[in-house]
């Protein structure tokens, strides 16, 4: 992370007064960051003795949360960020499989300090001490398939990378004041959110989850956010399709300063991309993942094709497998936890096309291709997408491997929408698509969560889960078209 406290020490000298960080408990400057910063590391070497043993961070989204991030990779210890949204079970899980021997969390008993405004302890942890792939700065875990993510070691050059791409992508110009959305214990906030506002001089201003709609993460009050969003002046945010498609239901709330809302996480139809900005969001889509520090393109202001990842960032390369597979060479992860080192390219599982002009697009997963008794093959992601460009709807799951027709699981956008009203939606997706594609029947859901297991960090349906929770109810209370 070398170049990033450069970054910090050089905007402290060039811009003393400039402000860096800040969320509810105040707000902090370059120099004050780096100062907070070089202390918490003294307090960590003081703490834990064994620099082999990873340390977690499990706290809500601010200021302290970039200094003892930052200060874990200048003090030599490998981080293991916890998402908000872990169950006791996923984080067990994830402590026991990294080896971790601390975990900061808030404040707990006599042995709490503050760092920027925010009590903090760091609790020792009981657990056995594991081998990490040499040079593991950072273990993410995935938001993958499974009910158990899988632990991805990254170097701290890879996460710098990223964040210099990105930089380098936009411009520094457009490091104003980005206002995290999403969690930062989710990879791609931390090292494409909070690494380039640092690098580019920017402010990383953090909104309490209550201001910003977010007490119910699950039910996010969109009017809220959009207010939110507005008065803390931000220019930049990062969001999961999902979330753009609340934010766009309140259109009527300006969000003036707005420059860059970067979206990834699940494939978008290209109209929701135009459909956002006619309602004055910037939007650009990207594409990533955790194996190569979260983002591998992107579109930006000034090479930008709607409904495409966009183009490659300059430290990777990409290309399409025979079979379609997007395959990613340059940097890329250490290894999993556990298990063997990786070397080389980086295969993606992910369907794709590229484009003459070079912008990257995303078809679907190799793996969820469903594959009707009529021999059909289809991508459930596509139909996906056709779905959820009706407003009626937050989430959809498309299901009927073997099956002779196609069924979804459908989750409202807000409880006042009707049987019929669905209907009608899905009437007018089915309108878009081939007849082998289209939908014979469906049946509404309550949300699908991280919580429960049933979508990933960033949206994902675990189709998996889904299909074993979901299958001897679909059914019941199904519409037939």
């Amino acid at each position: 992370m070398q170049e990033i406290f450069e970054a910090i020490a050089r905007h402290a000298s060039e811009k003393p007064a400039a402000l860096a960080v800040s969320d509810d408990k105040g707000a902090w400057t370059y120099g004050e960051l780096r100062d907070a910063i070089a202390a918490f590391v003294d307090n960590l070497r003081a703490r834990c003795e064994d620099r082999l043993r990873p340390i977690a961070i499990r706290l809500p989204n601010s200021a302290a949360w970039a200094v003892v991030d930052l200060a874990l990779s200048c003090a030599g210890f490998a981080s293991v960020p916890i998402a908000d949204f872990y169950t006791e079970e996923q984080l067990s899980s994830a402590l026991a499989d990294a080896g971790a021997g601390w975990i900061v969390e808030p404040a707990q008993g006599l042995d709490a300090f503050t760092v920027l405004g925010s009590g903090l302890s760091i609790r020792k942890l009981e657990g056995n001490k594991l081998p990490i792939h040499p040079g593991t700065a950072k273990i993410s875990y995935t938001s993958g398939s499974t009910s158990t993510p899988k632990g991805a070691c990254l170097s701290a050059a890879l996460q710098q990378q990223v964040a210099a791409s990105i930089v380098e992508r936009y411009g520094a110009g457009y490091a104003g004041v980005h206002v995290p959305v999403l969690s930062l214990g989710v990879l791609l906030e931390n090292v494409a959110g909070l690494y380039p506002v640092l690098l580019a001089g920017g402010q990383y201003k953090v909104v309490g989850a209550s201001s910003l709609g977010l007490a119910n993460p699950f039910r996010p009050d969109f009017a809220a956010m959009r207010r939110a969003l507005a008065q803390a002046g931000a220019t930049s945010t990062i969001l999961v399709p999902e979330l753009l498609r609340g934010l766009m239901s309140q259109p009527e709330i300006p969000v003036p300063d707005m420059r860059l809302i970067a979206v990834g996480g699940s494939r978008m139809a290209p109209e929701l991309v135009l459909a956002a900005r006619k309602t004055g969001l910037p939007v650009y889509e990207g594409y990533g993942l955790t194996e190569c520090g979260s983002v591998v393109a992107v579109n930006a202001p000034d090479s930008d094709c709607p409904g495409s990842c966009g183009k490659p960032l300059s430290h990777v390369n990409i290309r399409i497998a025979e079979d379609g597979e997007v395959i990613v060479s340059g940097p890329s992860f250490l290894g999993y936890t556990g298990q063997r080192s990786h070397n080389g390219d980086v295969h993606t599982g992910d369907l794709g096309e590229i484009d003459g002009e070079g912008f990257l697009s995303i078809t679907g997963r190799k793996k969820n291709v469903i594959i009707t008794s009529f021999g059909r093959n289809v991508s459930p992601e596509w139909i996906e997408s056709e779905l959820l460009l009706q407003p009626e709807f937050a989430q959809a799951v498309v299901l009927g491997d073997g099956e002779a027709s196609l069924s979804a699981l459908l989750v409202p956008s807000s409880p006042v929408v009707s049987p019929s009203a669905a209907k009608a939606a899905v009437d007018r997706a089915n309108a878009r698509l081939p007849a082998y594609a289209r939908l014979n029947s469906f049946r509404l859901a309550p949300p699908l969560t991280p919580a429960s297991g049933l979508v990933t960090a960033n949206g994902r349906p675990r189709r998996g889960a889904i299909a074993t929770v979901y299958q001897s109810l679909v059914p019941e209370g199904e519409t037939t078209l």
